[in-house]
């Protein structure tokens, strides 16, 4: 089976570093704690006034490079590719990709090995990659084309709104995949 696994919000927990480098920078502002969070881009959650504060965190040089790994996450790829599965990462770039793209191939080899940045995928149109499964924490996932994978949910607060879909975390991940 070809699976494809996004990187921010289902390996690199990318809200955790937003939200712990906010409050360090500006611990009198108002923040939003991450189980109360309920739109996929983090930033849009809060004021007007507040955005360009979350953005600056994630544009920051160094943001993505330092993104904490999310526990299970290792051992699971580890699993499923001593099951013979084929995996990759197939992540989204932002925008502003100056300090994104290089961060990611960077905190790939240093959390999983240089064998996995051979298996990094980077695309703005997941639609385009083909595989049997793409887990992801978007909730909603357009392009070009029609997927040839099934979109199963990586659970997050942000998401847990959606009941239309499989929903899966590094504790049920082999229930849900029926592996």
């Amino acid at each position: 089976m070809k699976i494809l696994i996004d990187m921010d919000g289902v390996i690199a927990n990318f809200e955790k570093s937003v939200l712990d480098t906010y409050q360090s920078l500006h611990p009198t502002k108002p923040f939003i704690p991450l189980d109360e969070r309920t739109t996929f881009y983090v930033k849009e959650q809060y004021p007007s006034e507040l955005q360009s504060l979350v953005e600056s965190i994630y544009l920051t040089p160094g943001f993505y490079q330092s993104l904490p790994i999310i526990n299970g996450a290792v051992e699971a790829l580890s699993e499923m590719t001593q099951r013979g599965h084929n995996l990759f990462i197939c992540t989204a770039p932002l925008p502003q990709y100056e300090h994104c793209v290089l961060e990611k191939y960077q905190w790939v080899d240093q959390y999983l090995g240089a064998e996995w940045v051979k298996k990094i995928i980077v695309t703005n149109d997941k639609t385009l990659v083909r595989g049997d499964i793409l887990i992801d924490d978007k909730p909603n996932i357009t392009g070009l084309e029609t997927p040839t994978w099934e979109h199963i949910l990586f659970n997050q607060p942000y998401n847990k709104h959606i009941t239309s879909k499989k929903r899966l975390n590094w504790d049920n991940w082999k229930s849900i995949l029926d592996i």
